[in-house]
C-alpha cells in the first residue's frame, strides 16, 4: 500500500511517501501565504520524483495548523496523534514529546505504541515559538544559525521578559544599544524560549525519554537551553521537522481513522 502524510504549518510544507514499510520519497518547501497552491506543487513535485501517479496513493492523512488546505487528503488529525505516531516509529522508548516551530508550542505525553496520553499546547505566547527567535534574529543582525552558533559564546546570564515579540525585540536592541554582547544576547533569547516551552512541558510530566522535534529542535543553543532548564537529556531524530508528516504516513498505513482523526467526508464545509 502506498500512503502519503502531509505536515501543513505556518511556515513549511513537509509530506513523506511510504509504501509499507518503507520511504519512497520526502520533500519539504516554504508554506507561503497561499498554503493550498504550496501544498498541490509540493505534492505533485514529489510524485513526479518517485515515479508515481496521484491515483497510486491510496490514502493521504494531513496534519497541522493549515491541514484543511489540503484538498484531496482522506483524512486529518490533530498535530499530536501525528508526533505520537510518528516519534514511536523512530524511538520507541519515547515517552514525552516537545514540538516546537513557527507559530506553535506543544508538549505530549506518549504511551506505549505512540499513543496520546495527554498534551499541552502553547498557541498564544509567541516567546515559545520559532517565529520569536527568527524575530530576535533579525534584530540582531545575524541568521538564526549563526545565533545558534554564538549562543555557547556566552559567558553571562542575562533575562529577556518579553512574551510578546514586538517587546521581545525592544529588549533586544536596548542590549545593543547598552554594548551587551551579541553572544549574551543570543544565548537570553534561547533560554527565553526554553523556559515557556519548558512550563508547558511541564503541565504534561517529563518522562523519560524526551524528544525534541519541529523545526527549532535544528537550533543547537536552544536545545542546550531547553536541557539545562529541566534537566534532562534531550533526544533529536535526525529529521526533527518531518516527525508529523511521518505520523501521519504511518496513521495512513495503520487506516487509522478513529479517535482523533475526522475523516473528510465526516467534516462540516
Amino acid at each position: 500500500m502506498i500512503v502519503a502524510g502531509i505536515d501543513v504549518g505556518g511556515k513549511n510544507v513537509h509530506i513523506v511517501i511510504k509504501k509499507d514499510g518503507w520511504i519512497l520519497g520526502k520533500a519539504t518547501d516554504p508554506a507561503g501565504i497561499n498554503k493550498a497552491e504550496a501544498v498541490e506543487h509540493l505534492y505533485d513535485g514529489i510524485l513526479k520524483k518517485t515515479g508515481l501517479a496521484r491515483k497510486d496513493v491510496e490514502r493521504v492523512v494531513a496534519t497541522g495548523s493549515a491541514a484543511k488546505r489540503v484538498a484531496f487528503a482522506t483524512a486529518i488529525i490533530p498535530d499530536a496523534a501525528a508526533d505520537a505516531r510518528g516519534i514511536n516509529k523512530l524511538i520507541p522508548s519515547a515517552r514525552t514529546v516537545i514540538d516546537v516551530g513557527a507559530e506553535e508550542g506543544r508538549a505530549i505525553k506518549v504511551g506505549p505504541g505512540g499513543k496520546v496520553l495527554d498534551f499541552a499546547l502553547n498557541e498564544k505566547c509567541a516567546a515559545g515559538t520559532g517565529t520569536f527567535v527568527e524575530t530576535m534574529s533579525r534584530a540582531l543582525e545575524m541568521s538564526v544559525e549563526d545565533m545558534s552558533k554564538v549562543t555557547f559564546q556566552s559567558t553571562q546570564t542575562l533575562s529577556i521578559n518579553a512574551q510578546c515579540a514586538v517587546f521581545g525585540e525592544s529588549e533586544v536592541i536596548s542590549l545593543i544599544h547598552q554594548k551587551v554582547p551579541k553572544p549574551d544576547i543570543a544565548r537570553a533569547v534561547m533560554i527565553a524560549v526554553a523556559s515557556r516551552v519548558a512550563s508547558v512541558a511541564r503541565m504534561v510530566g517529563l518522562d523519560k525519554d524526551v524528544v525534541l522535534v519541529g523545526g527549532m529542535a535544528k537550533n543547537a543553543g536552544f536545545v542546550d537551553c531547553l536541557e539545562k532548564d529541566i534537566q534532562m537529556k534531550v533526544l533529536v531524530p535526525e529529521t526533527p521537522d518531518f516527525i508529523g508528516a511521518l505520523g501521519s504516513a504511518e496513521l495512513a498505513l495503520a487506516g487509522f481513522v478513529a479517535e482523533g482523526i475526522r475523516a473528510r467526508a465526516e467534516k462540516v464545509s
